[in-house]
């Protein structure tokens, strides 16, 4: 899949839209100061720019480096603004273990593509998960400097 602007809409399953959904908006509030910090697993702290405002949002994603890309599950599938907004920027800047990495060439990967980079990067039990809540799409990021990765 391409990095157009016009992607095919991949919508959330049924169970992250009736389930995760609220649960996400009830737990991101506490788990936002966490993320992106050493030992606290998978949880990303992805900072993006918005592309009608300008401004500079920070989320919460799931995670995960492998090699020289990082690649995350789009548990609410590829609409969502930040997604959109990434796309539009051609790249972003997450934390990740206390590493910080700058992000670029978006691209969309289906289950089946990411397969390899999700075995690499994620646990069983992660990869379990994903299957579970019906995660049918990632987005692959490559870093942009692999040797600048910064440790705060």
């Amino acid at each position: 899949m391409s990095t157009s602007s016009q992607p095919v809409p991949v919508p959330p399953s049924w169970l992250v839209r009736v389930i995760m959904r609220p649960v996400t908006k009830a737990l991101n509030p506490l788990n936002a100061p966490f993320a992106g910090k050493r030992h606290f697993g998978p949880i990303a702290r992805l900072s993006h720019t918005g592309r009608r405002t300008g401004k500079t949002y920070t989320t919460s994603v799931g995670a995960h480096i492998a090699g020289e890309v990082a690649i995350i599950p789009l548990t609410f599938g590829n609409t969502s603004d930040w997604v959109r907004n990434v796309l539009a920027a051609g790249g972003c800047l997450v934390r990740i273990g206390g590493t910080d990495y700058r992000l670029t060439q978006p691209e969309f990967r289906s289950a089946e593509q990411a397969r390899p980079l999700v075995r690499a990067a994620f646990s069983p039990a992660f990869r379990g998960a994903f299957r579970m809540l019906g995660i049918r799409q990632f987005l692959q990021l490559k870093i942009a400097d692999p040797a600048l990765a910064r440790q705060p």
